[in-house]
């Protein structure tokens, strides 16, 4: 992997959790996820035109992963308003590869090599040390139990698309699909808080579009890297993504106790690079 590919991967991790910090720093998380939404489906009509259609064969897994997204916003919303950043997104991004590679055993008989064992228990730790700090402080439970959902959600739209997209025969075009089918969201959160969009601070509407386009350029960032280096090398340094999102709650959000959310981000950090690498 060449120096500029790595600083771009490691720049889109920095972006994912800078978006969901956002998020988590909102007082109208819906509007916000709303906006972000919205900042999607922009780049999203900018792909469907200058992009191929995707075949029909993909059109089930773009509606599949527009419902499934739509229960992902559903359970961040809940997620960031009784969770802290620190926790929830380690646990969310964390279970999600484990998931997949626990499932793939399960469903396909896909057998996992020892160092795939060692990423899965290194991201169980890492979970069960943040898991109890949360149990210990008396925070709100729900915010472990939406970040365990928004988990699964992950991995459901990640083997959904994995698929779709294969059989689109357009990877371009699919995204763009998935981007503009968005405008779901934006329609049900503005057309049922449309009062709450209004008086939100013209400084908070920029920051929420703000956020759909810094998620929307993760997202195409890691996708050029992938078609300059291998799969097992970009998906393992993304991941970096739970190590930033945990400083940032750390330094931004004064969560704590720091020492005990930034070894467990490490941990679940190095578990799932142990994970995507074996994938790769």
């Amino acid at each position: 992997m060449s120096a500029g590919i790595f600083a771009i991967v490691l720049f889109a991790a920095f972006l994912h959790a800078l978006w969901n910090a956002i998020v988590k720093g909102a007082a109208d998380k819906t509007v916000v996820l709303g906006l972000v939404a919205l900042g999607h489906v922009v780049p999203g009509i900018l792909l469907v035109a200058l992009s191929a259609a995707p075949a029909p064969a993909a059109i089930p897994y773009i509606v599949a992963s527009t419902v499934i997204h739509w229960g992902y916003y559903v359970l961040l919303n809940i997620a960031y308003r009784t969770g802290d950043l620190s926790i929830v997104y380690p646990i969310a991004r964390g279970l999600a590869p484990v998931l997949i590679a626990v499932g793939a055993l399960i469903w396909i008989g896909e057998q996992l090599p020892l160092l795939a064992w060692i990423g899965i228990l290194a991201v169980s730790c890492g979970i069960l040390v943040l898991a109890c700090g949360v149990f210990r402080s008396g925070i709100a439970r729900s915010g472990l139990v939406a970040a365990v959902g928004v988990g699964g959600i992950i991995a459901s739209y990640s083997i959904v698309d994995g698929v779709g997209v294969r059989v689109s025969g357009s990877p371009l075009g699919y995204i763009g699909w998935l981007f503009v089918a968005e405008i779901c969201v934006v329609l049900f959160v503005f057309g049922t808080r449309w009062d709450r969009v209004r008086a939100l601070p013209g400084k908070s509407l920029l920051l929420g579009l703000f956020g759909g386009l810094v998620s929307g350029a993760a997202y195409g960032l890691v996708l050029i890297a992938k078609t300059q280096a291998p799969l097992g090398m970009v998906s393992a340094l993304r991941e970096t993504s739970v190590i930033f999102a945990a400083l940032i709650g750390i330094l931004w959000f004064h969560e704590g106790p720091r020492r005990d959310r930034l070894i467990a981000a490490l941990i679940v950090g190095a578990g799932i690079v142990a994970i995507a690498g074996v994938n790769g």
